[in-house]
């Protein structure tokens, strides 16, 4: 018998228990061992029914993820499934904590299902762009309807014991001791000689004729760019209209297909990239911290606001100072705003928000912050105003405490260099709105000290956030690529493109919005801001690509103002302006450009290689230790598709060879200033190798 799986006789009940921490995966050796010990309990005269339960925090949470990209190994867990079914004894899953993917399908192979109320059921295999490959697609939809069986399969996401019992999918369910309660279920089972209900043997009813053209449509905007979702709703169509072996036969046949997919590689490369990405090479496991026990945010505007409710949320005092009461006062009216607006829709009660109010401290008084362990400045854009902040700053708090900037491209080493304390500088980027955007971009600075920047890195995790740590420079790691192609994209507005038709190849390669677009949710004002400040940077080209100045001068900003590049009604829904297409036609004639045809590919390849070029660059300089933290940095901060794996990961996928030829192309096309290899790129095309390639 396996070490992870034994087998134990209570009276005549068989007790199979899977003991393989942290959350009982279904490795092999589990596998094998669930196998031989139904085939024990067969076996043993004296055994009249069995139970599988699980040690631990959990049932079976899923597959292993440590035999990811292996050859698969005996036995395969449709047939371990189907061998639990096939019992002549009665098996009853006895389910605690969460039973997902191969877990459920445990569950769904046993004849009876019983439950603590606290325990949850899900398949969230299309979250890595798989189907369930053990049976789900055939049996939920049999044992839950085809209706919910398409929405837990197509999102990925659990249910609760309760929302299970109610589909069909929980038998019973206990508030107490669940191996009690299960030997109790087993012993009833077999004195009232109850039936055994084999899910493959029930029938799965269409609802309605036209259930799955109507479920593909309702859910169309959220299944956009996936391939997965519309797999599954094949795989659950089959268990309708074909014999259960037959369904399980295609059923294979899709998960087969989908696991060689570019997009279920990308995406089981973002799973593995997230847990990743919190382990900073070149430090130790056991990295001390500094305990956050409270924190101030210094201004109270959009993004101190947000990063306030961000440390309310997981419980941490926050003082929020400003400059004026009426600065406060309308900063705390959007916070009590937010979070009323959650309150309504029920994902937050009213008690719940009163809490999270009642750690938010209004303060107009920087002697607050004099015990607080971390500050977080969230103050105008401007280095000038931010070195004044960090100079009262380093009079004020105490020795330890952590001083962050909110900056999103500023020095964090020049706004360190006024403090006598520059190791326990360093910056942390919240991305807008900082309540809901999960990315935290914690930048580094020459003198920061492990210990802070890893507790920077802790602290994120706990209010929620996916940090990812980088080094100092112009942008960092998601601002600095964007730069490139935020230039492109305006090149092209010159050259002949125009943005409905940019922002539409962009949407359609998977962001959720195109560049202009985006630029008019933010605010023209913004960018023309920051584009001023950097002028005398910029090349002669870039300072004659003066488009969207044109744009800010006729007080367009975008979508507050009505207008920007498009044009907005009421609701804010944008139109194509001939207006803006006229000034573009025009400008392209003042600074003597010829329009031209412009094609969606080489949207795609100006926009994104340019941005991957880039990336190459970050990685070489050190600003990114990984490719990897690139890719969470686009994902999780600016949009790039789940499904792409992020930029860098999309390299590899399209072929460092193509960017590379694509770049020398657009380096004769438009300039070697703005097109010119990167030495690592160039390498790595040399020696035949991807930016993930060993």
């Amino acid at each position: 018998m396996s070490d992870v799986v034994s087998f134990a006789k209570e009276g005549s009940i068989g007790l199979i228990t899977v003991n393989n921490p942290p959350v009982n995966a279904l490795s092999q050796a589990v596998r094998a061992g669930i196998k031989e010990s139904v085939e024990k309990g067969i076996a043993d005269p004296d055994v009249k029914a069995m139970i599988i339960l699980c040690e631990g925090r959990t049932f079976i949470a899923g597959a292993d993820i440590r035999e990811f990209g292996k050859p698969p190994m005996e036995p395969h867990l449709p047939d371990v499934v189907q061998s639990i079914e096939d019992s002549p004894k009665p098996i009853i899953a006895a389910i605690h904590g969460t039973a997902l993917g191969g877990g459920l399908e445990i569950a769904l192979g046993s004849h009876f299902r019983i439950a603590h109320s606290s325990a949850k059921v899900g398949l969230p295999e299309v979250k890595l762009g798989l189907l369930p490959g053990a049976g789900g697609t055939q049996r939920l939809p049999r044992v839950a309807g085809v209706e919910a069986a398409l929405e837990m399969i197509t999102s990925g996401d659990p249910v609760s014991a309760a929302k299970a019992k109610e589909m069909g999918i929980i038998d019973e369910i206990t508030e107490g001791d669940l191996k009690k309660a299960a030997i109790a279920y087993a012993k009833r089972v077999i004195d009232e000689q109850l039936p055994l209900r084999r899910v493959s043997q029930l029938e799965a009813k269409l609802d309605t004729p036209t259930v799955f053209e109507d479920f593909a449509k309702r859910n169309a905007r959220k299944f956009r760019g996936f391939l997965a979702p519309y797999k599954c709703i094949e795989a659950v169509k089959a268990a309708t209209e074909l014999s259960f072996p037959e369904g399980m036969k295609r059923e294979r046949e899709i998960f087969v297909e989908l696991q060689a997919s570019d997009q279920s590689k990308a995406l089981r490369h973002v799973f593995f990239a997230e847990r990743e990405v919190v382990r900073i090479p070149g430090l130790p496991e056991d990295q001390p911290t500094r305990d956050i026990k409270s924190v101030g945010i210094i201004g109270a505007g959009t993004m101190g606001g947000g990063i306030a409710m961000c440390f309310a949320n997981a419980g941490i005092p926050v003082y929020l100072l400003d400059v004026s009461q009426e600065f406060l006062d309308k900063g705390m009216a959007t916070i009590k705003k937010n979070y009323a607006n959650t309150v309504s829709k029920g994902r937050l009660t009213q008690e719940e928000m009163d809490k999270r109010m009642s750690l938010i401290k209004p303060t107009l008084s920087y002697d607050d912050l004099k015990d607080v362990d971390l500050v977080i400045e969230a103050v105008f854009e401007d280095m000038n105003i931010k070195k004044e902040v960090f100079k009262k700053l380093d009079t004020v708090c105490k020795p330890g405490a952590i001083l962050a900037s909110n900056t999103s491209y500023l020095n964090i080493n020049e706004i360190a260099s006024v403090t006598k304390r520059p190791e326990d500088v360093m910056g942390m980027h919240f991305f807008s709105p900082a309540n809901v955007m999960r990315l935290l971009e914690n930048v580094r600075g020459e003198k920061t000290s492990p210990e802070v920047y890893a507790t920077a890195m802790k602290i994120g995790r706990k209010i929620g956030k996916i940090p990812v740590l980088v080094g100092v420079c112009d942008g960092f790691v998601g601002n600095r690529m964007l730069a490139q192609r935020t230039r492109e994209c305006a090149f092209m507005l010159e050259e002949g493109a125009l943005p409905w038709q940019i922002d539409k190849v962009i949407y359609d390669f998977g962001f959720p919005m195109g560049p202009f677009a985006m630029a008019d949710l933010a605010g023209l004002d913004v960018g023309w801001r920051n584009r001023k400040a950097k002028f005398d940077q910029l090349t002669e080209r870039e300072k004659r690509c003066n488009i969207l100045d044109k744009i800010c001068e006729m007080g367009r900003f975008g979508q507050k103002t009505g207008a920007g590049y498009y044009k907005y009604d009421e609701k804010r829904n944008p139109t194509p302006d001939p207006l803006i297409e006229e000034l573009i036609i025009n400008h392209s004639k003042e600074v003597g450009i010829e329009r031209r045809e412009i094609g969606d590919q080489e949207i795609i390849e100006r926009a994104i290689y340019s941005m991957i070029n880039e990336g190459a660059k970050i990685l070489e300089e050190g600003i990114a230790a990984r490719p990897l933290d690139i890719d969470i940095v686009w994902i999780y901060g600016y949009g790039f598709p789940r499904y792409r794996g992020g930029p860098m990961f999309y390299a590899d996928l399209v072929g460092l060879n193509k960017i590379y030829e694509a770049i020398l192309k657009y380096r004769e096309a438009v300039g070697p200033e703005y097109w010119t290899p990167s030495p690592l790129l160039e390498k790595l095309v040399k020696e035949g190798k991807g930016f993930y390639s060993k």
